[in-house]
């Protein structure tokens, strides 16, 4: 697509791409006489912050949606294949998988859900992907996650950036392409890759495979756990029963040791491979039964820096040969956004109003016995010598003016003040936006565990 023009190249950020002229057309988008969508043209069109024509956006989620509707709730594969966990609208970081994990055109992708919310690029994940998995229907898969529902989206930001960026309509289309998608996949016949995990409902696969999956997913019940369930979080796996109720997530379970062995051997598998929880390294392996065993549960988190304030890692898994290889990333850099996809009048007129109310108030409130306490004594001398050469009336009013501007230069100089204050509080900020090499490791982990306790109410799913 053509780019913006910039005929008197005067741009502010001038090293930045110009964004793409006009949306992107659908007969643009689809390549000639083969009706597959051009993949790696929507890459570049999304990555310089393109859009898409109505049109172009139906033709993906409709497309996407009937290659769902065809798979069955548990999806079989067999490896070399790249695993990747929650990427959370962090498209940018996308782009990076991509680039680390393998091409799309040789390479097989299992995506283990939690696409979008928290981050602010959540459609174009979306747009990307489900081209990707029109283009590639054997060898690209993507799981459901707990957020690519309509109660999660409409919670967290998901729902307002598609009404933003698009419309409602496009919004409905996507959460209806999120009820098609399969639920869990058996790798090799020996790992169960889901994104939350497994449940006290769940005895045999053929267990998953008898749900209706083409729904709202349920408070309570398989398909909830699947989606919503943890592993408990220490060395042995021990837990006072097989399942406990799932405080942290307000809903569904924690497994241990016991529950997941039990599991496993009942269905000839030996690991859980899923997502579902932020992790410092960007994995997590649960090795109950030693260290020198295989891990009997695999956490992977694909989203480095979450919510641009954990400075984690994000990490991808490869299993080949039934050996687990973990690749890591760094956050990638990505356009500025400001809060709830608010364009820049909308964010700044709160402050423009509260400042110039503030001087209007200082303006036409009655002047005060002490009014000329913070008054320069040049100021005062001005204005005695204004009282001389005026008339009674006038000059009172030219004196009550000055005193009141005065007034406004110290409440601005005040500003001024605060605000060095803020910008050098911010640079001194434990949670800027330096590489997490740059920290020192106890520093990085303590940043990790405070903001992982502040965002604990975020991690929960919503009441009815």
């Amino acid at each position: 697509m053509e780019p913006l023009k910039d005929p008197l190249n005067d741009r502010i950020v001038s090293h930045l791409p110009l964004p793409p002229q006009r949306p992107l057309p659908i007969d643009i988008l689809i390549k000639p006489f083969s009706n597959l969508p051009c993949w790696k043209f929507l890459k570049d069109h999304l990555t310089q912050e393109g859009k898409l024509t109505k049109s172009s956006v139906i033709f993906l989620i409709s497309q996407a949606r009937f290659i769902f509707e065809s798979e069955s709730n548990i999806i079989e594969l067999f490896d070399p294949v790249t695993i990747v966990g929650d990427l959370h609208g962090q498209f940018y970081d996308l782009l990076k998988i991509i680039e680390i994990g393998g091409n799309p055109e040789d390479t097989k992708y299992l995506f283990l859900g939690d696409y979008v919310d928290r981050g602010h690029f959540s459609i174009e994940i979306i747009l990307l992907m489900y081209a990707l998995k029109i283009n590639f229907p054997k060898t690209f898969f993507m799981l459901r996650g707990n957020h690519e529902t309509r109660q999660m989206t409409s919670h967290h930001n998901f729902r307002k950036e598609v009404l933003y960026k698009y419309d409602l309509e496009t919004y409905e289309l996507i959460m209806e392409s999120f009820d098609a998608m399969p639920l869990a996949c058996v790798i090799n016949g020996k790992f169960l890759g889901v994104h939350g995990g497994i449940s006290g409902k769940l005895n045999g696969l053929d267990d998953i495979l008898k749900i209706n999956r083409f729904v709202e997913p349920p408070h309570d019940g398989l398909y909830c756990d699947l989606l919503w369930s943890d592993p408990v979080d220490n060395t042995s796996g021990d837990l006072p029963e097989n399942f406990v109720h799932n405080e942290t997530r307000s809903c569904s379970c924690v497994y241990g040791l016991k529950a997941a062995k039990t599991f496993l051997k009942r269905n000839g598998l030996i690991s859980i491979i899923r997502a579902h929880e932020v992790e410092m390294e960007g994995y997590k392996m649960y090795k109950w039964n030693g260290k020198q065993k295989f891990p009997t549960v695999t956490t992977i988190f694909s989203a480095p820096n979450y919510c641009g304030t954990y400075k984690n890692k994000g990490a991808v898994l490869r299993l080949d040969d039934s050996t687990i290889n973990i690749l890591q990333i760094s956050r990638s850099p990505e356009p500025f956004v400001l809060p709830s996809q608010q364009n820049l009048f909308t964010w700044s007129i709160p402050f423009i109003i509260d400042r110039t109310l503030s001087m209007l108030n200082f303006i036409l409130e009655h002047n005060d016995e002490n009014e000329n306490e913070n008054i320069p004594s040049e100021d005062n001398n001005y204005i005695e010598q204004m009282f001389e050469e005026m008339h009674d009336h006038r000059k009172a009013t030219l004196a009550s003016k000055i005193r009141h501007a005065s007034k406004i230069a110290l409440k601005v100089k005040e500003m001024k003040e605060k605000n060095h204050l803020t910008h050098i509080n911010r640079e001194n900020n434990d949670y800027d936006d330096r590489n997490i090499e740059e920290l020192e490791i106890e520093k990085a982990i303590e940043i990790f565990e405070k903001m992982k306790d502040r965002d604990k109410e975020n991690e929960k799913r919503p009441q009815v």
